[in-house]
């Protein structure tokens, strides 16, 4: 006997759907049927359709509903390592904090870590993740099934380079065979919330034999690929020494096949215009992460990108690299940078590049579609999963409404975010984390996190005088 499912109706919102044509509906209503949405229109016809067989039925007094945002590159094991690691270079960042920190965690850090970034991630709008690669990818999965959302889960996987701490010594087969059994246990649970992704750190700590044998992996397995490409000037100089191309990492990678539709190009700052033009013939997906790469690689090209028809989407990266996990800073960032950066490109200034609808594309259906999820997440139409989010407008920092989507991504702060629904499942609802104990998990993280400083031995500077 089939189980009746529950019907959900949010009515007289002003409901942004971010589907193909970018409609927006200003009297409108989602009626949600399980964990799909089964209709979206005016107000007033889905109410004549659906008001007496709802199971729950509210009235949003014109809030906004609209797709939940996908983040696509995000260390969730490092949300214990908010802090440790600001103001210093790459290298500095990598070998003398974030390694120490990471190589020392436990599974149960992991699991604390994925929590209490879930809980920022939520409380922004987030209802899909792609994590960047941690260590322990069982306590990830334990967390993000408590959590309620989605997300694309990927090791931290490294065969060679200088620096790695000793406990990360793999060889080539050991990362490949450890991602399989990531893939086999845990792809697609959590009621299909869950998938496994095979994880490249960067090209400075990959073989040639991992990078090809995850490139042949993932395509067997119709899975995607997470890496930090092209981060830093001297990745591209150490590539250009030591594999005999003239550019960099993304031209010896169109070299050895990797470039394709499901490779997620995290950050990708440092390319030209030969190696933008290999990422639009290849398909390949990039995750634009503006703080960080305001804080320790440059401006990304992304109107470039844009122009040539490179699907870029919004990340936040990890705590130690950016301390806000908000898709809502993000869009705001994303649009405003990027038109900073034409003015130091050209001298000229030009307001229109990355105007709000773009970034507000870029936090959802592109980054559907950087996670390989968009025929099912990323716009709000019917018959696709129900992850949604609704927006309180009526605060100081979002009135007068005169532009609805300008107001959602230049004036829209995370405060304004009252309710999260995920796989047709409320995990926020009016500012209330549904599936867990908020302040339990912050007071635990908080003490699990001065534990794993200790045992790792980062010590970090002391910039003010205490009396």
């Amino acid at each position: 006997m089939e189980t009746k499912q529950a019907l959900v109706l949010l009515y007289n919102g002003v409901v942004v759907t971010m589907d193909q044509e970018c409609h927006v509906i200003r009297d409108g209503a989602v009626a949600i049927s399980g964990d799909r949405i089964k209709a979206i229109g005016p107000t007033s016809q889905i109410l004549a359709d659906f008001s007496t067989v709802a199971d729950e039925s509210i009235d949003l007094n014109g809030r906004f509903i609209m797709p939940g945002f996908v983040n696509t590159h995000v260390h969730t094991s490092q949300q214990l390592g908010k802090g440790i690691a600001d103001d210093v270079d790459l290298m500095t960042w990598l070998h003398k904090r974030i390694w120490p920190y990471e190589s020392h965690m436990t599974e149960e850090d992991s699991y604390l870590s994925t929590l209490l970034c879930g809980i920022e991630l939520i409380r922004s709008g987030t209802t899909c993740f792609a994590e960047a690669g941690g260590q322990h990818v069982p306590g990830m999965v334990k967390a993000v099934e408590q959590l309620g959302i989605r997300a694309c889960l990927t090791q931290s996987t490294m065969d060679c380079g200088d620096g790695l701490p000793p406990n990360w010594k793999y060889t080539t087969d050991e990362c490949i065979q450890s991602q399989k059994e990531l893939y086999d246990k845990y792809n697609n649970t959590a009621d299909g919330r869950i998938r496994i992704w095979f994880g490249l750190r960067q090209i400075m700590n990959a073989t040639d034999q991992l990078l090809l044998k995850t490139r042949d992996i993932a395509q067997e397995l119709n899975t995607g690929i997470h890496m930090h490409i092209a981060e830093i000037p001297y990745e591209n100089e150490l590539v250009v020494s030591r594999k005999g191309v003239n550019h960099g990492t993304v031209t010896y990678l169109e070299k050895i096949g990797l470039l394709r539709s499901n490779l997620l190009a995290a950050h990708s700052v440092w390319l030209n215009d030969a190696e933008i033009g290999y990422f639009a013939s290849g398909g390949v997906k990039v995750s634009h992460c503006p703080a960080s790469a305001m804080r320790l690689l440059g401006f990304a090209p992304i109107k470039e990108y844009l122009e040539a028809a490179v699907c870029v989407s919004l990340g936040t990266d990890g705590a130690p690299s950016n301390n806000r996990m908000s898709m809502v800073d993000e869009m705001y960032l994303a649009s405003l940078i990027n038109k900073g950066r034409e003015m130091y490109i050209s001298g000229a200034t030009n307001p229109t590049v990355v105007p709000a609808e773009t970034a507000l594309k870029m936090a959802t259906i592109n980054g559907a579609k950087t996670v390989l999820w968009d025929n099912e997440i990323g716009s709000l139409e019917v018959d696709k999963k129900a992850d949604v989010i609704i927006v309180n407008p009526f605060t100081w920092s979002m009135v007068p409404l005169h532009d609805s989507i300008s107001n959602l991504v230049y004036c829209m702060r995370t405060e304004n975010i009252e309710s999260v629904i995920c796989n047709g499942k409320w995990v926020m609802k009016d500012r209330k984390i549904v599936n867990l104990n908020e302040e339990e998990i912050v007071q635990l993280a908080m003490k699990q996190a001065r534990n794993l400083l200790e045992r790792a031995g980062v010590n970090l500077p002391n910039r003010m005088k205490f009396v």
